[in-house]
């Protein structure tokens, strides 16, 4: 039976793509939502999870809806 990826990694997955695409930074993305400079990199990592009030600050610098970031079918 073939496993399911998880939201986590999807969702590090899609940030990646959508911030290289962006020709951002990990640091100035950061910047732009208002995070900590080491929180993009750890969510890239798989290494925390997200809240929803921080999934929709992401998806709107990045340009896109919040559940396109968790989205298996998600493309830059």
């Amino acid at each position: 039976m073939k496993s399911q990826r998880t939201a986590r990694v999807i969702l590090a997955e899609n940030v990646r793509q959508l911030r290289e695409h962006a020709g951002l930074s990990q640091e100035r993305l950061a910047e732009l939502a208002g995070f900590h400079r080491t929180y993009v990199s750890q969510l890239e990592r798989e290494k925390c999870n997200i809240s929803l009030d921080n999934l929709e600050h992401l998806a709107k610098v990045l340009g896109v809806r919040a559940a396109q970031l968790i989205s298996e079918t998600q493309r830059a």
